[in-house]
């Protein structure tokens, strides 16, 4: 599975408490929100993450 900006945004978008870690993310790690979207991405998603099938559902939509 590919990193997409874009479909981590609507992910993101979507669920308050990825909105939530992104900020935090930015905030502790000092990164810029570019790289904190794709932190996020390796973390939340990859992997087996528990947000995995909901982004591939959304990655289908594009």
């Amino acid at each position: 599975m590919k990193y997409n900006k874009a479909v981590m945004t609507k992910l993101i978008n979507q669920h308050r408490d990825l909105h939530d870690e992104l900020k935090k993310i930015k905030v502790e790690m000092g990164l810029e929100k570019n790289l904190a979207i794709k932190a996020l991405f390796h973390s939340a998603v990859a992997d087996n993450g528990p947000y995995m099938k909901e982004y591939q559902d959304l990655e289908r939509l594009q």
